[in-house]
């Protein structure tokens, strides 16, 4: 097996890269692209540790071949933030402290911007809902959940 030239977008900028054939998405942001912001945790696609998203979809990046990302637009916890200047839900995030390993918190991140993206006007339910694919070992939810929720407002106060 030979390597693949993969050409894509990621946060914005053009990409190319050689992968394996069987090399997952996840192994080549982290291992190709040097994109650490992307966390594995599972690798079966249970956690959510390595979400991002494709062409506006949220998706397991542990799930996708490298090779698929041809053409494609990726979206990674490193393209959230603009230079210094955090995303609201970043901000929020640390405002209700709702991090603590930070292992799981970027595919947090990505979902939660991927929900108010959809939906500026969530209910606690549908927060609940819509991050249910996360999980968490260390803080629990409510904080997650809460700082969501302050940062849809903010977010719909502008």
């Amino acid at each position: 097996m030979g390597k693949h030239q993969v050409t894509a977008t990621v946060n914005g900028d053009a990409v190319e890269f050689l992968c394996e054939t069987q090399q997952t998405l996840l192994d080549v942001l982290r291992n190709e692209l040097h994109l650490k912001g992307t966390k594995e945790g599972c690798a079966t696609g249970d956690c959510g540790a390595c979400s991002v998203t494709i062409d506006g979809r949220l998706t397991c990046s542990c799930l996708v071949l490298g090779v698929e990302a041809e053409g494609k637009s990726i979206q990674t916890i490193e393209g959230m933030g603009v230079g210094k200047d955090l995303h609201v839900l970043q901000r929020k995030f640390l405002e209700h402290a709702a991090l603590q390993c930070g292992i799981c918190t970027p595919g947090f991140l990505m979902a939660a911007r991927s929900l108010l993206e959809r939906n500026p006007d969530p209910t606690e339910s549908e927060v609940r809902y819509w991050l249910a694919g996360n999980l968490c070992r260390c803080t629990g939810y409510h904080k997650i959940v809460e700082a969501v929720l302050d940062a849809a407002r903010e977010l719909r106060g502008r």
